[in-house]
């Protein structure tokens, strides 16, 4: 059974620099790449939103999560990588999705920190609602 990626509710600075904080000791490691999605401002049909109501289909998710992973690690010379993302009400300004990638060398730890965060963003069954300043909503549409 793969590790799940989710996280209920936002994700918070604790989390982050718990998670730098436990590579400390990993003195292979010559670099680092984190990727931190945040809820923006942004309206849709003149109304603006206030939150995003993640939900997923989680054992589907986690699934293709672990598989984009190992793809990452047989594509980059990888030490670590991380997958976190939000489930629940997330509003703006808060963080909803982390990916943090490790490797003896910066490039590599780049390279598949961008590699993981658009394969997540295609490929893994997580749906947002849009929820607006009235709380009317509407299922989210990536721009």
């Amino acid at each position: 059974m793969p590790k799940s990626i989710f996280v209920q509710g936002a994700i918070t600075p604790a989390r982050i620099s718990e998670s730098i904080a436990k590579h400390q000791s990993k003195t292979a490691i010559g670099g680092h790449s984190i990727f931190l999605g945040q809820i923006r401002t942004d309206e849709a049909d003149g109304k603006r939103v206030a939150a995003i109501e993640y939900t997923a289909y989680e054992e589907m998710a986690d699934k293709e999560a672990d598989k984009i992973r190992e793809e990452a690690f047989e594509k980059f010379d990888l030490t670590c990588a991380h997958i976190y993302h939000s489930l629940g009400h997330i509003k703006i300004g808060e963080l909803c999705f982390f990916v943090f990638t490790s490797s003896a060398h910066r490039q590599a730890a780049r390279d598949a920190n961008a590699f993981l965060v658009d394969a997540i963003k295609e490929r893994v069954p997580i749906y947002g609602k849009e929820i607006f300043e009235d709380e009317s909503h509407q299922w989210k549409v990536n721009r």
